[in-house]
């Protein structure tokens, strides 16, 4: 099958290559699937614009959409079976990403791999290995609401664990994850993983700008490990997902405490999605789904320092629509008291916390096209200064080639 080409072992999924603006029995994939191998491009636009305000001008920027924010991105995505080596369940997956934003700290600006790894399951996908390149956003936590990168938009909204250290879209870093399914659902899964910078993704950027770089200096072992029950929908069961962690860094961060630099950084989390009502027998997936989230963070080596989220959403909001997924998201990110207190003894303005209430819904407009739009609230949008809230829209399109 086809599928076998697609993203694998992750906790998000990618669309179907049926769901593609290239037809799934085209000559060029037929072509290549002969081969062992497919090619796919994700592609899209992002809009966010605070309704509010007026725009400040672009020195005074503190926070996505006080400016019309504007971002691209391009993925090309090569896999291969690996069958002419007679490797059963094994996939070589590579991927580079263009990654442009109107704002660099929201960004960052990229031109770079995205993904290099070799992965490869064993007695069923009872055991699971990656190694190589990987972007770990998309293996540990759950942060895709829905379990799918086409309504991604609508995900959990938290940067803590990016604080920790874990790699994310669109950069990359040398990973080695191992995801082992335990009896009556449950699975334990753990990477040792090269830390990103502790300064965020554009440092990150600057000093290693093709993410071929293997250990940057200074970057240290991150260590994730989660444990978790995962139920999948069915005629008689509905679905639920509790999963738990930590990210533990090694990588010395500056301790606003006290002026070091110190090892220890580290995030734990703890999240919950239950399917509340099916929509039908015939697609037990579809349906209303409630979630939480809470994590956590060293005040002194992070400036968001804890989150917490309430979600509610439904997936095929209408029967003639399956791939549509609407969403309301309730969050609430407290701002570490040292940072802010810091900040405020140098004269500063200061949020103590950010809250955000955020509806949107996610159309899938034709095969591979994806348009999600949004409304959200922001109290707080940033540390400082204490600028206005915010009522935010959001814009969202998503192309798989």
């Amino acid at each position: 099958s086809i599928e076998d080409l697609n993203y694998l072992g992750g906790d998000a999924a990618m669309p179907p290559f049926s769901d593609s603006v290239i037809d799934v029995d085209s000559g060029f994939r037929r072509a290549l699937l002969n081969k062992g191998v497919a090619f796919r491009v994700i592609a899209g636009p992002q809009y966010t614009q605070n309704m509010l305000d007026a725009p400040v001008p672009a020195d005074e920027q503190v926070y996505v959409g006080q400016r019309a924010f504007e971002s691209m991105f391009v993925q090309p995505i090569v896999s291969a079976d690996l069958h002419q080596l007679h490797l059963r369940q094994a996939q070589l997956y590579m991927g580079g990403v263009w990654n442009w934003a109107s704002w660099n700290p929201a960004g960052p600006k990229a031109l770079q791999l995205w993904a290099l790894y070799f992965y490869k399951a064993f007695g069923e996908n009872r055991l699971e290995v990656k190694a190589g390149y990987i972007a770990n956003n998309m293996n540990f936590v759950g942060l895709f609401v829905g379990g799918s990168t086409a309504t991604g938009a609508q995900g959990v909204y938290a940067v803590l664990p990016y604080e920790a250290g874990m790699s994310y879209f669109p950069l990359t870093a040398p990973s080695f994850n191992v995801r082992i399914r335990g009896p009556k659902n449950t699975y334990i899964k753990t990477a040792a993983q090269r830390s990103f910078d502790p300064n965020g993704g554009p440092t990150e950027v600057a000093r290693n700008h093709t993410g071929f770089r293997f250990i940057p200096r200074g970057d240290k072992l991150v260590l994730i490990n989660e444990g978790g029950y995962l139920r999948a929908a069915s005629a008689d069961a509905h679905q639920a997902w509790f999963r738990a962690g930590s990210i533990n860094n090694t990588t010395p961060y500056r301790n606003e405490a006290t002026g070091r630099s110190d090892t220890g950084n580290y995030c734990t989390y703890a999240l919950m999605d239950y399917q509340l009502l099916k929509s039908g027998p015939e697609n037990p997936n579809h349906g209303l789904y409630a979630g939480g989230s809470f994590m956590t963070v060293p005040d002194a080596m992070n400036a968001y320092a804890r989150y917490y989220e309430a979600r509610l959403y439904k997936e095929a909001p209408v029967r003639s629509r399956p791939g549509d997924v609407v969403s309301v998201v309730a969050s609430r990110t407290g701002y570490s008291k040292i940072f802010t207190d810091n900040l405020v003894s140098q004269g500063k303005t200061v949020w103590r916390a950010g809250t955000t209430i955020t509806g949107s819904y996610s159309l899938q407009a034709s095969r591979g096209n994806y348009l999600s739009l949004g409304l959200s609230y922001v109290e707080g949008p940033a540390i400082t200064p204490r600028v206005p809230n915010a009522l935010n829209i959001l814009a969202n399109w998503t192309l798989f080639f």
